[in-house]
């Protein structure tokens, strides 16, 4: 059985480029041999957070935030790939994350941050550090930072240069811890059931 992978990207810009990472980072996981998909906040268009989806009476929550819960709760894992706006957190990736609480429980995060200079979307990394801890998910301490994104991923999502070949390094170990989390937080569910 493979692992399930949700990747989330949360920015709308009409020209963004982080979305090479989104889909490196979906690619670069499924040829590790994960059940590896990207949840693109731009294409699931949920609104502005009114009610979470817990404060929905059962079955009567929006078609788009019905399916997305339950690819959270089927997830062995998630990586959230982010950029850094003015110092914080992408305002798309929050609001899609926000939607839930229960959802996230119990599974392993990794967080993958970008800009357009050379820190690499670092303070909007470590913001989200406390938000997935505070949201039930245990934060891997790896994480990858890439700057400047368009010097390193070309229109495809392929590396290019020396910060590709950068990128490619730190992905992979990366991706060992979060395999390493994976299956500890699934034999963890398996031995204790989780309390919700």
């Amino acid at each position: 059985m493979s692992d399930r992978i949700l990747v989330l990207y949360g920015s709308y810009r009409s020209d963004r480029a982080g979305i090479r990472l989104a889909e490196y980072v979906t690619r670069r996981l499924a040829a590790r041999g994960a059940n590896a998909e990207l949840i693109d906040a731009q294409r699931v268009g949920l609104p502005m957070l009114d009610r979470m989806y817990k404060e929905y009476p059962p079955g009567t929550a929006p078609a788009a935030m019905e399916t997305l819960a339950g690819q959270i709760r089927a997830a062995d894992g998630f990586v959230f790939v982010t950029g850094e706006y003015n110092w914080g957190v992408q305002p798309g990736l929050k609001n899609l994350t926000d939607h839930f609480l229960e959802e996230w429980f119990w599974r392993p995060a990794g967080i993958v941050s970008y800009s357009a200079g050379r820190i690499g979307g670092a303070r909007s990394n470590l913001l989200w550090h406390g938000t997935l801890s505070e949201m039930g998910m245990v934060v891997i301490s790896s994480t990858v930072t890439v700057g400047p994104v368009t010097q390193t991923l070309d229109s495809d999502g392929e590396p290019i240069g020396e910060a590709g070949k950068f990128l490619d390094r730190s992905f992979a170990r990366f991706a060992d811890d979060l395999d390493w989390w994976v299956e500890a937080a699934r034999a963890q569910r398996q031995r204790k059931a989780p309390p919700y």
